[in-house]
């Protein structure tokens, strides 16, 4: 075996002990620099990649160090930005020869390889900024957490919207009480990323692309082109964590903030495409198009009783129009959002929009929180240098990845409720849903 075959099955193996019980990681935290500077690597150059690395690059305090892309095509535009930056295809190269020359790493690349990049990062002493959600399996998040709590470097999960003025106003404003306790939570996204099963045949695979690496942990299949790399691999099931991974740890940040969420005792995905869940093809590789949930949180104090109700829908699904007060005129939901159902009235959160309430009569004297702005990005490396503390650091990241996860586990056994002990990490009432909240990952070199 190559002295880089350090996979996610070692890193599992690793950890097994301490990802089995639920993490209480302090939610802020901070590290400090002994330079001044912060000395950056970044793990994934174009997509959102490109756009974390032109966003962290213009803190006055950061270095970007060494950059890392499987497709030295994709790695052109921040090579020809960061000339200085060392360059690598492989990223196990990068942590093994760059060593103390780096303080932190960026790691944005396809979802089943975000724990294997970011474990080894930590397991370094590096701090990580990860993209979301957290992981592909449960069990990976969890250890993701456990080596955040062991390690002690700095972490930031990147949705960084939660950041925004309007995300943060929602938060305070439902803890001041403005529509009183929460009875129950929609959200949703109008992703989709629709899929008709595995393609046959191969392509040549493009000189510029190393495809093996780019499968890493992921179980082996041919190249097809456009198929999978850039951008598709969000609607494959060996690679993304379709409509609800793309954006529940966006959306539902704000429930989990507001609320104090921990994970669900049970999930059960209420509606799926009859298209999906009838052709074997497409069910066993594709997420849906679109799906509906039903979540059971264990209540808080932000809530009216023991339990709470959360609604998922993603695929341009949406919650009934009455609940915001719209079924007497021609007012529409937002394309993605969250609508939070109170005692004395609701709260409207478009996506990336300032909260509202509804019926919008009532927001005449509501007084709004001021607030400065925040840079996701920035408060992360300042986070780094011992100036400030991260508020999407793994330690919180983790349960909502976690209930994001189990909503995919469900959709596969859609119509029927699956328990969650959060404290065992297992599904006890589905042995073949639990049989996936753990899985074994390819060897790779």
């Amino acid at each position: 075996m190559s002295k880089f075959s350090q996979t996610r099955r070692n890193f599992l193996r690793n950890t097994s002990a301490l990802t089995a019980a639920p993490l209480i990681i302090p939610n802020l935290a901070s590290s400090a620099s002994p330079n001044g500077k912060i000395n950056h690597a970044v793990v994934g150059t174009d997509g959102q990649g490109w756009s974390d690395l032109s966003n962290i690059a213009t803190h006055p305090n950061v270095n970007i160090t060494a950059i890392c892309d499987v497709d030295t095509s994709r790695m052109a535009k921040a090579a020809a930005k960061f000339p200085d930056a060392r360059k690598y295809q492989d990223w196990r190269d990068l942590l093994e020869s760059e060593g103390d020359r780096i303080d932190s790493v960026q790691v944005a690349i396809p979802d089943h390889m975000h724990a294997s990049v970011s474990i080894a990062a930590m397991k370094k002493g590096k701090h990580v900024y990860c993209e979301k959600p957290l992981a592909h399996e449960i069990s990976e998040a969890r250890a993701m957490g456990a080596w955040a709590k062991k390690s002690g470097v700095v972490t930031q999960m990147g949705n960084q919207i939660q950041s925004s003025i309007e995300y943060r106003s929602a938060v305070i404003l439902i803890q001041n009480g403005v529509i009183g306790k929460i009875k129950e939570v929609h959200a949703w996204a109008g992703a989709t990323f629709p899929g008709s099963g595995r393609p046959a045949g191969e392509d040549p695979v493009p000189k510029n692309l190393d495809w093996d690496k780019w499968l890493g942990v992921a179980p082996e299949r041919p190249y097809k082109n456009g198929i999978y790399h850039p951008f598709n691999w969000r609607g494959w099931q060996d690679f993304g964590t379709g409509p609800i991974g793309d954006f529940m740890c966006h959306i539902m940040d704000s429930p989990f903030k507001a609320l104090e969420l921990t994970a669900p005792k049970s999930v059960i995905t209420t509606g799926v495409p009859e298209r999906w869940a009838n052709d074997e093809k497409i069910h066993s590789e594709n997420w849906p198009d679109w799906a509906t949930y039903e979540y059971d949180f264990p209540g808080t104090k932000w809530t009216t009783g023991k339990s709470l109700k959360v609604f998922w829908y993603d695929g341009g699904k949406k919650p009934p129009r009455k609940l915001a007060g719209f079924e007497k005129d021609e007012r529409q939901l937002p394309g993605s959002g969250s609508l939070f159902i109170g005692e004395t009235g609701n709260l409207l959160l478009p996506h990336v929009g300032g909260p509202q309430l509804v019926p919008y009569s009532k927001n005449q004297g509501i007084e709004r929180p001021k607030l400065k702005g925040r840079s996701h990005y920035h408060s992360f490396i300042d986070a780094c240098l011992g100036k400030d503390a991260t508020t999407s650091n793994f330690g919180f990241a983790v349960p909502l990845t976690e209930t994001t996860l189990l909503g995919n586990i469900a959709n596969r056994f859609h119509g029927k409720k699956l328990e969650w002990n959060q404290n065992k990490m297992v599904i006890p009432n589905h042995s073949e849903a639990n049989s996936l909240v753990k899985k074994i990952p390819r060897d790779f070199s």
